[in-house]
């Protein structure tokens, strides 16, 4: 069934609610802990502590209640405490927390690949592999097609986020805050144009013809018989949740294909019914090589995991791939509970709702109001992008403006995008209609009195 607010059972109280002394003193005093203990380089978006958080609501310490429009980056699209992987979390850490799949396997591990194996797009034979982190899950998707390929080249695109790790640090095109003074990275790595329709210098350039733009420097700057892969956010995240025009996705694909080149698809931010199916591929309906998975896919529980075909993964010698870590089997049991409540509640056409729901007042705010210059994605991974009035010029400082008055009014809102002038709507994909389009109200508050 298709969830709504009647159909879900919320443990707290679905409303948001700020006192005047926000932040309140036991943030205040955490936050002077914090300080003297936690390396400034961990930025914090939000200056308050949370004690408690489920459905589309966060508390904190000091009995504030948000509306979470974040889903902490994308990962509790199940809600924060999920009844069902509550529920097996709590089963899973009664028998053990660690073996270490290498050592002695568990059968959870296997569950987990059966399901990925099951879900993810194409109905080739698959292989699973699970680690902790996208980046790992990034990392260890472009070993597999080098070493698969024999090729060493490999190919990102502009506006892209991957990871901060050496390699994936390398494949991110945004230098600060991810990037700067922490080269060299590694070699190897070429970047391309990315279509981003509403920043084109030709707006009426299709898919097909900017995947060609593409095509063309990587067979000038390259050569396609040395590339080991093509790695795509099919919904840039990081960058400021660019979606690229229709036909972009199929025609690099094809010619990935063509080419002998592993065609990786990140899905770490948009995966798992973010966007109105189980992976952005699946809009239009391209079937990746290989596809990265993390966040969502575990509702909170640190989990990644790479999906492919069976002869790449396979291609890699016993001992290639693995982690002491990976596929934990409390986080296991947590992606299959969380697996479990996306098919219950038929996740997809609830973010499809959320998207229409959203999309609708945000396009009303746009005919009043001159600073928004778009409005785009797909299911409940939506984008607003700021500029200067009447322009295309980016405009950061509004949208830090923006993201500091919902938060006064007891909003969580992220922000995002090459430029620094996106703000990122990803709610809990459990959240009731009521609470959401009061979120959203008080963007457009925020937005108006701003502009």
């Amino acid at each position: 069934m298709t969830a709504t607010a009647h159909d879900i059972t919320y443990r707290l109280e679905q409303k948001r609610r700020v006192q005047a002394d926000f932040p309140g003193p036991k943030s205040v005093a955490l936050t002077e802990r914090r300080k003297a203990v936690v390396a400034a380089g961990v930025a914090s978006s939000v200056p308050v502590f949370v004690a408690d958080a489920d459905g589309g609501i966060i508390h904190d310490v000091d009995g504030n209640s948000f509306i979470d429009l974040g889903s902490g980056i994308a990962v509790t699209s199940v809600g924060a405490s999920d009844p069902a992987v509550v529920g097996a979390v709590k089963e899973a850490v009664e028998h053990f927390t660690h073996t270490c799949f290498m050592v002695t396997p568990y059968e959870g591990y296997v569950a987990v690949a059966e399901q990925l194996n099951r879900l993810t797009p194409g109905d080739h034979e698959k292989r699973t592999v699970l680690f902790n982190s996208g980046a790992e899950a990034v990392e260890n998707a472009v070993k597999v097609a080098r070493l698969a390929t024999g090729r060493d080249a490999v190919v990102a695109f502009d506006h892209a986020y991957h990871g901060r790790t050496n390699l994936t640090m390398a494949l991110t095109a945004k230098a600060m805050p991810y990037k700067t003074n922490f080269g060299p990275f590694a070699p190897e790595v070429y970047r391309m144009p990315m279509s981003y329709p509403f920043r084109e210098e030709n707006p009426s350039i299709t898919g097909a013809e900017a995947a060609k733009r593409a095509i063309t420097m990587i067979e000038k700057q390259i050569g396609g018989e040395s590339v080991a892969a093509i790695i795509i956010e099919p919904i840039q995240g990081e960058g400021g949740f660019i979606v690229p025009a229709d036909g972009f996705l199929p025609a690099l694909a094809a010619w990935a294909k063509e080419k002998g080149i592993v065609f990786i698809a990140d899905e770490v931010q948009s995966g798992f019914c973010r966007t109105g199916e189980w992976f952005a591929v699946n809009h239009e309906g391209v079937v990746p090589d290989i596809i990265t998975m993390a966040k969502g896919i575990a509702g909170g529980m640190p989990l990644s995991a790479i999906t492919g075909r069976a002869d790449l993964l396979d291609a890699v010698h016993p001992g290639g791939l693995g982690g002491t870590y990976g596929g934990n089997p409390v986080a296991c049991a947590a992606a299959l509970a969380s697996i479990g409540s996306m098919e219950q509640y038929d996740l997809n056409a609830r973010a499809k709702h959320i998207e229409e729901l959203a999309t609708g007042r945000l396009r009303e705010l746009a005919s009043e109001v001159s600073v928004i210059g778009d409005i785009r994605g797909r299911g409940a991974m939506l984008a607003i992008e700021l500029v200067q009035a009447g322009s295309k010029e980016p405009n950061p400082e509004l949208t830090k403006a923006v993201a500091a008055a919902c938060l006064k009014e007891g909003v969580i809102i992220l922000t995002c995008g090459t430029y620094g002038n996106v703000i990122r709507l990803l709610p809990p994909l459990v959240i009731g209609d009521e609470l959401l389009l009061d979120g959203l109200e008080v963007l457009a508050a925020a937005i108006k009195a701003h502009a």
